[in-house]
């Protein structure tokens, strides 16, 4: 569990995926089309952007990505809320483990932090994170989303707003809903055990089941919602 110090962070114009001077999926001008549940939709998922400076810290090294996945994640963090781990990311305080031969990056990196009121940016999604499974496919072709789930909080808010994002991401991208996937599905070279329960409320007994297939029924009514 990570302990993060609170701060406060000024809200910012919501935006869509893609590079630092990234349009608003409000403004028109994003390569997505949808009727107005689309509008509907992101209005309630409240997007902003928060980026960690390109150059520093998980941005350190620019790794271009083109994105085939999505990977949930829950951050098992009851102390943060999105704005407080934003932060944290950007002041380098979340390292990545180490591993065998190194780490090239060294702090961890994702690309959404979801909590029951906001959905924060903090990198784009044509970059590669640091957040599931080291060198491997589900930080190289992966948009990382996390789900916050400190006290207080409205977990079923966070489960849906998070739903919806997955939802818009998959248009943005033409990524499938077979690929929408949980941390668990990426193994950890060297890890015990390999496959982590993550994001441990939606899963069963560590594993995906019912609790995961109703998530992914949720993140397919808001996708064909958004399609209309």
């Amino acid at each position: 569990m990570l302990v993060i110090i609170g701060v406060c962070c000024a809200p910012i114009s919501p935006i869509g995926g893609g590079p630092d001077q990234a349009v608003s999926w409000a403004s028109g001008s994003a390569p997505i089309s949808g009727g107005a549940s689309m509008g509907q939709i992101m209005r309630g998922v409240n997007l902003r952007q928060d980026l960690v400076p390109r150059g520093r810290h998980g941005r350190k090294v620019y790794r271009p990505m083109t994105p085939r996945f999505i990977t949930i994640h829950s951050t098992q963090n009851w102390t943060a809320n999105a704005w407080q781990h934003s932060q944290a990311l950007k002041n380098g305080a979340l390292r990545a483990p180490k591993r065998k031969g190194g780490n090239r990056i060294g702090y961890l990196i994702w690309h959404f932090t979801v909590d029951d009121k906001v959905a924060l940016q903090h990198m784009p999604t044509t970059e590669q994170g640091e957040h599931a499974d080291f060198d491997g496919p589900g930080n190289r072709y992966s948009i990382g989303i996390e789900m916050c789930e400190h006290r207080g909080s409205n977990l079923g808010a966070t489960i849906d707003r998070t739903a919806k994002l997955a939802a818009y991401l998959m248009i943005k991208h033409g990524i499938p809903l077979r690929n929408v996937v949980p941390h668990y599905h990426w193994p950890r070279r060297g890890a015990k055990p390999p496959n982590k329960n993550c994001p441990h409320f939606l899963l069963e007994n560590g594993r995906p089941g019912r609790k995961w297939r109703t998530f992914l029924a949720r993140v397919d009514s808001h996708y064909r919602q958004m399609r209309l």
